[in-house]
C-alpha cells in the first residue's frame, strides 16, 4: 500500500504595494503586476500551474486587494472549488498572518511573479517541513543561477561556503506559520535593503556575515536560536528558480526560459493552467 498523500496549503502574495505603481504593470496599461502576460499568459498563472501540478496541493490561497478577485478568478474557471482570497493587508506580514490563519497543514508561500516556479520545488519544501522544520527557505546556488542565465540574478547572498539567491519560496509549518511570518513585517528583501536584515538578525550575525566565517545553514542556525524557530534552507538544483519577473531585464530572462521549457515540454504546466 502507497503512503498517504502529504496535504498543503500554498500561498501566493499578488497585491500590489501600497501607494506604487508596478513599472511592467504600468508598461502594459494594467493595474496589477501579476496580470502582465508572459509568453502570453499573466505572470499569476504560471505560479498558480506549478501549484495545481504538485501533488497534495489542498487550497490555494491568493493574497489581492478585493476588487482584484474578479478578474483573478476568471483565469481559474475550472479550480473555483480550490482557491480563496485574501484582502491584502497594509504590509506582508499582516497579509501572511491574514492568509494563513486557520491552516493545520504546511504552508507554502510564493509570490505571483516566481513564474519559473515548478512542482518540484514545492515538493521539495513540503517534505522539509515534514521532517520537523519551522521555516524552510529556498535557495540557489550562484553558479546554478549562471547556468540558467547569466543575466537572470545579480544579488546574492556572501557565505562562508558559497555564494545563494533566494528563490521567493518559503514554507511554514502550521503550528509555526504566524511567528515565522513576523520575520517579513518590513519586508523580506535583505539583499536589497540591509537594514531589514540588521533588524532581523542583530548586528554580530551581520558582522560576521559579512566577514563570510559562517556558512548558510551556520546563519540559519542562529537565526534559529534568535526566532525560537528551527529554520532550514532547501538548495534547489535549478537556479532558475531565483530567477522572477522583477524588472524589464528579468522579464526577458524568465521569457527566455519559459520558451524553453515549453519548448522541452509542450504540453506541460503552462497549458494546463491557461
Amino acid at each position: 500500500m502507497s503512503p498517504p498523500e502529504v496535504r498543503f496549503v500554498a500561498v501566493v502574495l499578488a497585491a500590489q504595494r501600497p501607494g506604487q505603481i508596478d513599472p511592467l504593470a504600468a508598461a502594459a496599461g494594467l493595474s496589477h503586476k501579476c496580470l502582465v502576460p508572459i509568453q502570453g499568459v499573466p505572470l499569476i498563472a504560471h505560479v498558480a500551474a506549478a501549484l495545481f501540478d504538485t501533488p497534495g496541493l489542498d487550497r490555494l490561497r491568493i493574497v489581492i486587494e478585493p476588487e482584484m478577485v474578479g478578474p483573478i478568478l476568471a483565469l481559474f474557471p475550472s479550480c473555483k472549488p480550490l482557491l480563496d482570497f485574501v484582502p491584502a493587508a497594509d504590509n506582508l506580514a499582516d497579509s501572511i498572518l491574514a492568509a494563513t490563519q486557520g491552516i493545520d497543514l504546511p504552508i507554502i508561500v510564493t509570490t505571483a511573479d516566481n513564474v519559473l516556479l515548478t512542482p518540484g520545488a514545492v515538493t521539495q519544501m513540503v517534505a522539509m517541513l515534514l521532517q520537523g522544520t519551522d521555516v524552510a527557505i529556498a535557495m540557489a546556488t550562484k553558479a546554478s543561477v549562471f547556468a540558467a542565465h547569466p543575466e537572470g540574478q545579480r544579488r546574492y547572498y556572501r557565505f562562508a561556503d558559497d555564494e545563494y539567491s533566494n528563490c521567493n519560496l518559503y514554507g511554514f509549518a502550521s503550528s509555526r506559520a504566524n511567528a515565522a511570518a513576523e520575520t517579513f513585517r518590513s519586508g523580506g528583501q535583505f539583499a536589497k535593503k540591509p537594514m531589514r536584515l540588521i533588524m532581523a538578525i542583530g548586528v554580530i550575525n551581520v558582522m560576521l556575515l559579512a566577514l563570510r566565517t559562517l556558512s548558510l545553514r551556520g546563519a540559519l542556525q542562529r537565526l534559529s536560536h534568535r526566532f525560537g524557530l528551527r529554520i532550514e534552507p532547501v538548495i534547489l538544483a535549478d537556479g532558475a528558480h531565483a530567477i522572477d519577473v522583477d524588472n524589464a531585464r528579468t522579464y526577458r530572462v524568465a521569457s527566455l526560459l519559459l520558451d524553453r521549457r515549453r519548448t522541452e515540454a509542450p504540453h506541460g504546466a503552462i497549458s494546463q493552467a491557461a
